[in-house]
This record gives C-alpha cells, structure tokens and sequence, in this order.
C-alpha cells in the first residue's frame, strides 16, 4: 500500500503517524503541499491524505481507494476526476480548541479588551473607571448566545458558555439539536428570530449550496450593534460585503473571523479578502488557526492511522 501525505498539519506527527499504520506501507511526504509533485505520486499510490483534491490529481490516481481529509470540511475535495468507490473520509477533535477560541474571542471583543490594549500602548486607561463616557461592559452571565449549526463545535462552546451562566439557542438543517440545556432550538427558516434574539452569534454550520451566504445585511442588522459575530465555519456563510459594511457602520459591535473568502499559497502570504477588513478596529482576524493545536492533530493522526489500517 502506497500512501501520499500533503497536508503540513500532519508532519509534526511523523513518527506516530508512521508508528500506527500498517507494517510494510510506503509513506511519501509532500509537504508543503505542491500539486504538480503530488500528481505523479498518486500513479500508483492507495491513499491520500489531504485537504486539497482537485479534479485533475484525481485523473491521476487509477489505484486511489481513499482520501482522507485531516480536518472536518470537504469543500476542497473536487469528486469529479474520482470513481465512485473511493472513500472520502474525515476526522474532528478540534471542538475543544475551536471551543477555547469562540469563548476567549467573545470575552475580548465584548469587554473591548483590543481596544483597551491598544489605547494603553499609547498611555490612555481605558475603561469606565477614568472615563465616564465608556459603559462597564458586559460579562457572559445572562448573554444570549445563538449557534448557527450545532454540531461537535456548537455543542462544547456551549458547555463553556453554559459553565458561565449564559443562555443558548441554536438553528441546524434538521432543525434539531442536541438535548444540553439550550432555552430553544429550530431550522434555519428560524434564523431571522436567532439574530434577534441573540447577544452572540457562533457560526459553525458546513458549506453548502443551501447555506452559501445565509447570513447577510438583514440578518446582521437583526443581531443589532451589540451584537458580536463568530464565524468559525466557513467565510462564504456570511456575505463578505453585508460583513464588512455591518462591521464598518456599526450595525454590529464586532466580529471574530477565522474562516476567509480567500486564502494564500503554501507560502501563507495573501489578503484574507478583496475588501479592507484590516482597516477595521472592531474586528479580530485569525488565519484560519482556531482548531489548529497540538491537541487537535494528535487526536486527528490516530484516527486516519486507524482507518488506513481498517482499508
């Protein structure tokens, strides 16, 4: 069995990786990932791991039986070029760190701890204490916190907002969501009276051609200019230029973005989107790292070492 890695997450984990798999495979590393040195690899090989699978890598691979993304999403793997029986397989384990991040990012903007950092760089103390004008921000007891999808991730930000005494709702596909405590939960015809309701708006759904661009200028204008949004999905679910006029006319207080509209080479360089976020002071922009832990990807090595070994 011949395996072709291209996916740099997992080679700070060569050695166990290399460890928990099948005596006797044959394991070749390209890192960073460079399709035109992946194609020739996949001639002949049984198994990709990877987040990016194009058409033509797959035209490439007559023997492949599977691929495995070393993260949640598929919306990089092009099916077109594959025969039907190869497997698409992922894995999680990033809730928890995802988790971390949704909660650290709502404290921070909601008690404008980027604000006062940047002010105190330059002398100011900001906070009500010397300013009377600035309002005592809000804590997480009694928020209102919204979850566009309710899945692995929605589900353990919610035990860290429910350990602070927060209230919780959520709108999923199926309109279900799991039994933890939310005060309700509905389909996304619902998602209008989310938006309202909510003082905190998480979003994690997947990308799909039902929810591309699901939140827009009406949505954000119901989450109100006290209202914070955490996309930790996937950019597309929030309308690039409905996000940027809400965040630069104060239709909503802040944002927290990990997922973009447009991402760099392997060399890391290039703008997240066509339109000037970074010129923004109420927005807090991550590269996409909010999963990305160590913790993450020793859970995520073991288990496509697992279903390698079951292929």
């Amino acid at each position: 069995m011949k395996i072709v890695v291209g996916d740099r997450n997992v080679l700070p984990h060569r050695a166990e990786f290399e460890k928990a798999l099948p005596v006797g495979v044959e394991v070749v590393w390209v890192v960073p990932f460079d399709e035109s040195r992946v194609i020739p690899e996949l001639a002949d090989a049984d198994v990709y791991v990877g987040g990016k699978f194009s058409a033509a890598m797959g035209e490439s691979a007559p023997r492949l039986k599977m691929i495995h993304v070393a993260g949640a999403g598929t919306d990089n793997v092009d099916r077109s070029g594959l025969s039907p029986d190869v497997e698409v397989c992922t894995t999680f384990h990033h809730e928890r760190s995802i988790a971390e991040y949704i909660v650290s990012a709502t404290v921070m903007l909601r008690r404008n701890f980027l604000a006062q950092d940047r002010a105190l760089r330059t002398g100011v103390f900001r906070t009500s204490v010397y300013d009377p004008s600035i309002p005592q921000p809000l804590s997480l007891v009694g928020a209102r916190i919204g979850f566009v999808g309710f899945g692995h991730i929605g589900r353990q930000a919610w035990r860290v907002f429910d350990a602070y005494g927060a209230h919780g709702a959520a709108v999923t596909g199926s309109g279900t969501a799991a039994d933890v405590g939310l005060e309700w939960f509905g389909s996304t015809a619902e998602l209008g009276k989310l938006m309202e309701w909510s003082d905190v708006v998480v979003v994690s759904a997947p990308l799909t051609d039902a929810t591309r661009g699901m939140i827009g200028a009406d949505e954000l204008s119901g989450l109100g200019s006290s209202g914070v949004l955490v996309n930790v999905g996937r950019g597309p679910l929030v309308q690039e230029q409905a996000l940027f006029d809400a965040l630069s006319r104060n239709v909503i207080a802040a944002a927290a973005i990990d997922v973009w509209y447009r991402y760099p080479g392997p060399d890391g360089v290039g703008q997240p989107s066509t339109l000037p976020f970074a010129d923004l002071d109420n927005i807090l922009m991550t590269p996409h790292s909010s999963g990305v832990t160590h913790h993450t990807f020793v859970g995520r090595v073991a288990d496509i070492a697992a279903n390698i070994s079951r292929l």
